[in-house]
Parts: structure tokens; C-alpha cells; sequence
């Protein structure tokens, strides 16, 4: 019973990354078809800034000024790479693919250029030390925090769908780009106000990871097909699917992972996602529509 407890736990803490790395993955790749190749650079990007912030605050305080300092930043290279590259590929997702493939490299080279090829390590501050115990297994303050961050986030994006204008823009935008046009709506001002928010989610995911791991120029690689595993399996562009797919995929590693290893694990799991997608092209949860005979 106590192995069961202490890996449901690891699995919610393993989830709750990948939601986080997936979430705006999810916004973005549900609203315009873009498959952003570059989105784990943007958590790089995020990791970075965490980085710089210990630098200038110390650890004390940079965590909580690097999360919305890396929002910022990873929502503005959105903001860039959405004007100057991929408004011009739209529905066009092979082609975005490979130019943010491209894209990738270049960003992961400049952080070399920046900060060095070795990974570099982000302190955690004196107030994540230590673990809590919860159902009779100690989880890490580190963990506990992710996961309230990653509830804080989820609760704000979905409070900002359901009731403000831009929310209703995005899904209006989502479920007919044309009529949404001839509405009113300016679609290529939320395409780029919603491909903000998603980068800048995974500037946020960023410096979360830097709370378990250190951070170096291809550590985007790391999740980026883990991201697009659960944005996948939960459903293009549905926030509640990534949920459930995020966490159950973390439960699935967790335990599978205790009697093999991590990358046994990780195979695994994706057999296990592309069987479902066989069964359920269209993911966990689909958009519902009435088609008039």
C-alpha cells in the first residue's frame, strides 16, 4: 500500500510538469494548427531567466520574481516568432514544423553563446527546503509547489476562456476562424494575444524545472515530445483534456517506472498513447457540434 501511495504521488509530480509544459502548447496548437517545434526552447528561455534572476535577487526571492518575469520574456519571443515566421504558415502545420524546428537550434545556440554550453544549476530558495508528508509519504516542498502552481494556472486560464472577452475571441476564433472574422472579431490580434499567453506559460514551465533539475541549452528537448504527447492524447486545444491526459500519463510513468526504468517507462507510455489515439483519434475530450443534414 505504501509503494502505491509513494508512486501515485510521484505520478501527480511527474503530471503536473508535463501540464504545465503542455498547457500552452495546447492554446496555441488547438488555435491556429501551429506546430511549434520551438516551444521547448521557450521553456529553456524560461529556465534562463530564473537563472538571471538568482543572479540579481539572490535565492531568496528570484523564484517568485523570475515567474512573471519569465512569462514576460517567453510571451514576447512568442509575440516575435509569431509575426515575423509563423503568421505566414498558418494550416500550413509541416511547414511550421520544420521552421520551428530551425528556429530551435538557433535559439539553443544563442543560449550557448550566452551562457556557456555546460548546464548551470538554480538554487532553490531556503523556503522550498525540506518535504512535507502527505498520505504517509514525504513530498518535496519543491514538488508540492509545482503542483499548486500548476492548479493556480490552470484555474486562471480557464477563469479567463469562460468569462472575459479575449476568452470568448479565442474560442470563437477556434471553432470557426471565419465566422469569427465576419463577427467582428479580429483574429490576427488573438492569434498573437493567444500565442503571448502560450509561450509565456512555457517561460512559467521553465522555471519550474528548475526547482528538480539544471538547466542548459537542450533541455527543451527533453519535453517537448512529452508536451506534444499530451496535448495529443487529451485533445487539439482542450484544456480539460490536457488535464486529465497530463496527469494520467504521469500516473502510467510513475508506476511503470518503478518496476523498469525511465526510459522503459517513457517507451511504454508512448505505445500506450499512440494505441489510444487508434481507438480515439480525436483525444480524451473533442469539440461538440451539430452538423445539419
Amino acid at each position: 500500500m505504501d509503494v502505491v501511495l509513494s508512486q501515485l504521488v510521484a505520478g501527480i509530480s511527474v503530471g503536473s510538469i508535463l501540464l504545465l509544459a503542455a498547457i500552452g502548447l495546447a492554446l496555441t496548437f488547438g488555435q491556429m494548427g501551429v506546430i511549434n517545434m520551438a516551444h521547448g526552447e521557450f521553456i529553456m528561455i524560461g529556465a534562463y531567466v530564473a537563472f538571471v534572476m538568482q543572479g540579481l535577487f539572490g535565492s531568496g526571492v528570484s523564484l517568485l520574481v523570475a515567474i512573471p518575469a519569465a512569462f514576460l520574456v517567453g510571451g514576447i519571443f512568442g509575440v516575435v516568432l509569431e509575426q515575423i515566421l509563423i503568421r505566414h504558415m498558418y494550416h500550413r502545420p509541416l511547414d511550421t514544423l520544420l521552421a520551428t524546428f530551425g528556429v530551435g537550434l538557433i535559439l539553443q545556440q544563442l543560449a550557448r553563446d550566452l551562457f556557456g554550453a555546460p548546464a548551470v544549476q538554480v538554487s532553490n530558495p531556503p523556503w522550498l527546503s525540506g518535504s512535507v508528508q502527505i498520505l504517509g509519504t514525504n513530498v518535496p516542498l519543491t514538488r508540492l509547489f509545482i503542483l499548486l502552481l500548476v492548479v493556480a494556472v490552470v484555474a486562471g486560464l480557464a477563469a479567463l476562456m469562460a468569462y472575459t472577452s479575449l476568452g470568448r475571441r479565442i474560442r470563437a476564433t477556434v471553432l470557426n476562424r471565419n465566422l469569427a472574422e465576419t463577427s467582428g472579431i479580429s483574429t490576427r490580434w488573438t492569434d498573437r494575444t493567444t500565442f503571448f499567453i502560450g509561450s509565456g506559460l512555457a517561460g512559467v514551465a521553465g522555471v519550474t524545472v528548475t526547482l528538480i533539475g539544471a538547466t542548459s541549452p537542450t533541455m527543451g528537448t527533453s519535453y517537448i515530445v512529452d508536451a506534444f504527447l499530451v496535448v495529443v492524447a487529451g485533445g487539439i486545444g482542450r484544456i480539460k483534456g490536457a488535464v486529465i491526459a497530463a496527469f494520467s500519463l504521469g500516473i502510467l510513468q510513475a508506476f511503470i517506472e518503478y518496476s523498469t526504468t525511465a526510459s522503459i517507462a517513457k517507451f511504454i507510455v508512448l505505445i500506450a498513447v499512440v494505441a489510444f489515439l487508434q481507438l480515439r483519434p480525436q483525444g480524451l475530450v473533442s469539440v461538440q457540434t451539430r452538423s445539419l443534414a
